[in-house]
């Protein structure tokens, strides 16, 4: 049974690996024996039945709990088909099962083990003998009709699912490339990462780059994915230029998976139906769209839990890669672009990825996947294949015809390997256990045939440089020239296809409204955490608690009890202004990614995702500081009013929002947390000493500093708030009026601040 069940998985090409692995267990099972006598032919052909039933529906289930690829080549029919044939396999085994127990003493104790080796091969503890002899037809429930019906509407109804998904239709779009070059500064010198790549994809087909690290694997996927732009060359999508429109078609995963950390898996699959999904479906329509991903992505055990990160626990790093693919493919799109998606995963989830982007492909739609190193069973589901190596073109064709194509050039495996070994070391220019040319071996002979020391051993092997040429040279030759030809062929597509693609017209998912309160509630479930933590909740109430104990119960009726209170007064002003600036100064560096990935395919309009983001900090950073002076306030023993609470509370409300635009500010003018906190440590610090407590006579030619700190407008405001009027002690060389001016400074740093970093966020998209 063993060997049977191996032998069929031993293939030698893409047709064999196909076959192999579209066969289920019970065409691997083995024939039935050879013809016995009448009495026992009828018990032992029974009992080979039974063996067959058990496996194929053993087979079927591990189908079903297959959360994602193709079902296997005999589950293809209708449901009700299905139905019909499993109820009929149900009625014949149990009438296997009553005549194998009505059957002869010996008869029923060779029918019992067969039965009992099928039952162990399919997963199931056999019963002893015993039990077997008295079994009655309700002890076997299992297999009533009633169970293979349900069994039969989950797998319909997965089937279902797949069906929305992949079979909605797309607009079909074919991919062309000639003559793609790249060029880097690297020290004063133009290094070349691309030197003239061809080739296309069209709908329906997989196209995989593949090649060593360092051959341009990457830079070639993004610059067909519209992510970068090519020195020399030309791209064309149905024979038209890259267009904006195009965005909202094409699907990109990046070799990085750029996830937000406190989100969970559904959480975040949900977002992006919403703001990615076209406006003619309703909130329920992406609702139950994210559920079919994640369901088809075999993420539903995992759908509550965290993505995580580096300091927080979350899903398993295969799981991450498949929410980054669920979060491009939610939208359907024409043309899906993969940068390594297996990379990190184990062969098994590594097969179902590239099973389900074969699934995508087959429904009208293009896909192109960077490769690393690919297992032999998927080296042979890909369609096309690019092998690139030092920048250079070694091949570009069927994959099926990769392996024939280098054996006409002379280079064919000396022992069975991996295809994908095999073209990689060709490409890194090992010939071990590969033949070498005979035209590439008079080469180096004839290099060595003028070394004058015998005594040194000669390598006649040719180095890689002497490899890459000979590839190069010998693609040029034979199949470039042909693959050109086809390029320049006109597509016959029609010109309404042509027109969507050069159309300029964004296509947004939703309204500018609706982009801001998605985007408002995403922020406030991804920051809620940061920001009420038990370590942030502990160090302000461990702070107010201290400053409370210190100021306890001051009396401002003395001179010294006057000037503590206004310590306390301007240690807060102090504290809720260089608290917020320096949270406030890692959101958009920190962010940054996810934004430049999220805008490359038009996900929301920045100036919605900018409202949203700084909007929805506010509720999480007023509510810390509402502790902190309910504590502070009371103990130190300010003034016990309403008014006078309130009023504080309100003018900490504006230093803390004026703070955080200035964080905002310089966080998006830099874009770099280092350089960031260096000019925000420089900044406070200015503002602290221009703040009017420590010098109240400042010289006339610096004068001017303290009106750009919110220390100082927040310092004044809090003493009018409560001594009205301020003493001559505490009084400044600008006398305080009704505090109107102070009020409008803050108001206006609020709104200049965010102003400023609105417009460094637009001037670094734009460059």
């Amino acid at each position: 049974m063993d060997s049977a069940m191996e032998r069929p998985m031993i293939t030698d090409g893409g047709a064999g690996a196909g076959a192999a692995i579209g066969r289920t267990r019970s065409e691997q099972l083995p024939p039935p024996p050879a013809p016995a006598p009448a009495s026992s032919t009828q018990s032992l052909s029974r009992t080979a039945s039974a063996e067959t039933v058990l496996s194929t529906a053993d087979a079927a289930s591990l189908s079903r709990k297959s959360s994602f690829g193709k079902r296997s080549a005999s589950g293809g029919s209708g449901g009700h088909g299905r139905s019909h044939i499993r109820k009929s396999r149900s009625a014949q085994l149990k009438l296997d099962m009553e005549d194998l127990v009505s059957s002869g003493a010996a008869l029923s104790r060779a029918s019992s083990a067969s039965l009992g080796f099928s039952f162990t091969f399919t997963g199931f503890t056999p019963p002893p003998q015993h039990e077997f002899n008295v079994a009655s037809s309700a002890d076997l429930a299992p297999f009533s009709d009633d169970d293979v019906d349900l069994e039969a509407a989950h797998a319909d109804a997965a089937a279902r699912r797949r069906k929305n998904i992949m079979a909605e239709p797309t607009l079909p779009i074919y991919l062309k490339f000639a003559e793609v070059k790249y060029k880097v500064a690297v020290k004063g010198a133009q290094r070349e990462i691309l030197s003239g790549i061809s080739g296309s994809a069209c709908p329906g087909e997989v196209l995989a780059l593949m090649g060593p690290s360092g051959s341009g694997k990457t830079t070639l996927l993004s610059m067909l994915g519209g992510r970068a732009a090519a020195d020399d060359g030309c791209i064309s999508y149905n024979d038209e230029p890259f267009g904006k429109s195009l965005k909202r078609r094409i699907g990109f995963v990046t070799q990085d998976d750029v996830l937000f950390t406190h989100l969970t898996v559904k959480e975040t699959l949900t977002y992006a139906a919403l703001l990615r999904l076209p406006r003619t479906m309703t909130r329920e329509q992406k609702t139950e769209r994210a559920m079919d991903i994640i369901y088809e992505l075999g993420l539903e055990r995992c759908q509550d839990t965290m993505i995580g990160g580096s300091f927080v626990r979350g899903v398993s790093g295969g799981e991450r890669k498949r929410v980054c693919i669920g979060n491009e493919i939610i939208i359907n799109p024409s043309l899906l672009f993969l940068d390594e998606p297996t990379s990190g995963l184990d062969s098994t989830t590594a097969l179902r990825i590239v099973q389900l982007l074969h699934d995508i492909a087959e429904t009208g739609k293009t896909v192109l996947t960077t490769i690393h190193q690919p297992s032999s069973r998927l080296f042979h589901k890909f369609d096309k294949l690019i092998l690139l190596g030092r920048g250079s073109l070694l091949y570009f064709g069927k994959t099926c015809e990769v392996m024939p194509y280098f054996q006409s050039i002379g280079c064919s495996p000396l022992i069975a390997m991996n295809p994908a070994e095999f073209l990689l070391d060709l490409a890194n220019g090992n010939t071990n256990d590969v033949s070498v040319p005979s035209e590439l071996d008079d080469k180096v002979h004839m290099e060595n045939q003028n070394l004058e020391d015998t005594n040194s051993k000669i390598d006649f092997r040719p180095s890689a440089q002497d490899v890459h040429e000979y590839l190069v040279d010998a693609y040029e030759s034979r199949v470039a020239y042909k693959e050109k030809k086809k390029l320049l062929a006109p597509l016959p597509i029609s010109d309404d296809m042509k027109t969507t693609i050069t159309s300029s017209k964004r296509e947004w998912g939703t309204s500018w409204c609706q982009q801001y309160s998605i985007l408002f509630c995403r922020g406030l479930k991804e920051r809620r955490h940061d920001y009420l933590s038990w370590m942030r909740i502990t160090q302000v109430i461990a702070t107010s608690i201290i400053l409370g104990l210190l100021w306890w119960h001051s009396d401002p009726t003395t001179p010294k009890g006057l000037q503590d209170q206004a310590g306390l007064l301007f240690f807060i002003a102090v504290f809720w202004g260089f608290f917020p600036v320096f949270t406030a100064i890692f959101t958009f560096p920190q962010e940054r990614a996810m934004l430049n990935k999220e805008r490359a395919v038009d996900m929301y309009k920045l100036s919605a995702y900018f409202l949203a983001r700084t909007t929805s900090d506010l509720p999480l950073d007023l509510f810390l500081p509402v502790i902190f002076m309910v504590i502070v306030y009371f103990m130190a023993g300010l003034k016990a009013s309403a008014s006078h609470f309130f009023l504080s509370v309100l003018t900490v409300f504006l230093s803390i929002i004026a703070a955080q635009g200035l964080g905002l500010a310089i966080g998006a003018t830099l874009l770099d947390i280092k350089k960031a906190t260096t000019l925000a440590s420089v900044t406070v610090m200015t503002f602290m000493l221009a703040g009017g407590f420590f010098v109240k006579r400042v010289p006339p030619f610096i004068s001017w500093l303290r009106y750009l700190s919110f220390n100082y407008h927040t310092y004044r405001l809090l003493l009018k708030v409560q001594y009205d009027p301020v003493p001559d002690i505490l009084m400044t060389s600008v006398p305080l009026d009704n505090g109107v001016t102070e009020v409008g400074a803050l108001v206006a740093m609020i709104v200049g601040y965010r102003v400023l970093a609105y417009l460094s966020l637009r001037r670094v998209k734009a460059s």
